[in-house]
């Protein structure tokens, strides 16, 4: 095989109330423009993308949007296990969206595997300007509450958003180089972190990259097995 699929991947989610625009954001990273309106997810889309650090490291971002509506809130909780980074999304025109923000914070650290995954604040449909419910400065003050940085994005116009995804992974990544993660090596199905080929210093074992899209469907009230989660 010629030259590694990439250094490493990183298993990133993003999660936040329904209609914020989690899935337009994912569509418009991972095809570099926003095609259609996707409708409410119902049950996990599952997209990959290699991005290229700043230090020339090649990164794959296994990349999970999850559905936001409170009936699916138990069985999405099976797949921040593994993240090590997530996406906090809401929508700068929907106060209550806002309001809902520490509450994804808690339960995603609550659920996380890792106690030191990294997160960034999304303020989505920045181009709403007019209809703004948010402040900047509120925002920015939630965030920094959190210890967490602040980002506004929005997915019609694509501001921001390569950025937002960019600024997780190099988070997660240098955290990785300052020897974060590792008292999770030895943990059983552990994979938010993954070795590629040609990388030393190894993280997890290299599996087979997964397709760059699917649905997992949440209707079957079932997740998949924590071999893939």
């Amino acid at each position: 095989m010629a030259g590694p699929y990439f250094d490493y991947q990183f298993r990133l989610i993003l999660i936040g109330d329904s209609t914020v625009g989690k899935s337009s954001l994912l569509q418009y990273f991972h095809e570099g423009k926003l095609s259609s309106t996707p409708e409410p997810t119902v049950g996990v889309d599952f997209f990959s993308r290699n991005i290229i650090l700043s230090d020339g490291k090649i990164v794959k971002l296994r990349l999970w949007d999850t559905a936001g509506q409170e009936k699916f809130k138990s069985i999405t909780r099976s797949y921040y296990r593994n993240a090590v980074g997530a996406l906090l999304i809401f929508d700068i025109t929907n106060r209550e969206s806002f309001d809902h923000i520490k509450g994804w914070y808690e339960d995603a650290s609550a659920n996380m595997r890792s106690q030191q995954a990294m997160f960034v604040l999304c303020g989505q449909k920045a181009d709403l300007e007019n209809r703004r419910e948010v402040s900047r400065l509120e925002a920015e003050a939630l965030a920094q509450s959190l210890g967490i940085p602040y980002m506004e994005t929005s997915a019609l116009l694509g501001t921001n958003v390569e950025q937002a995804f960019y600024l997780l992974a190099e988070s997660v990544y240098n955290h990785m180089q300052a020897g974060g993660f590792r008292n999770l090596e030895t943990v059983s199905g552990w994979d938010g972190i993954k070795e590629g080929y040609g990388s030393r210093g190894a993280i997890a074992s290299y599996r087979s990259p997964q397709p760059p899209h699917n649905r997992i469907s949440l209707r079957d009230e079932a997740p998949v097995s924590s071999s893939c989660c």
